[in-house]
């Protein structure tokens, strides 16, 4: 099982992106405590999130609240979702890449 860690910095403007186009309100400090951990997804970059740094298992989706799409390296279109559990918290950033493989790299 992968352990939990800090973002990345491209993980972190990309999260910080993604809640700026939700018109969601988070704290400023919604990153302080935040750990995430890779979802099994075939390595295409998904991550479970984790607000108060703390593994909560037995959260539930709650609902998708923005979206952002992108072209990988190789020019495949990316599509990245943020979702919040049914408490309105972070819950996963979903990555998706059209052709199913492995992401190259985030955008900038």
């Amino acid at each position: 099982m992968e352990l939990n860690r800090k973002l990345a910095s491209k993980e972190l403007k990309l999260i910080a992106l993604l809640i700026l186009k939700s018109g969601y309100s988070f704290p400023n400090d919604w990153y302080q405590k935040l750990v995430v951990r890779q979802m099994n997804d075939g390595e295409m970059g998904s991550l479970y999130l984790f607000p108060e740094g703390n593994s909560i298992e037995n959260r539930s989706f709650g609902e998708q609240i923005s979206e952002y799409q992108f072209k990988d390296a190789d020019g495949v279109d990316v599509i990245a979702s943020l979702n919040i559990d049914t408490n309105g918290e972070l819950f996963e950033l979903d990555i998706w890449k059209t052709n199913f493989e492995k992401l190259i790299q985030l955008p900038d």
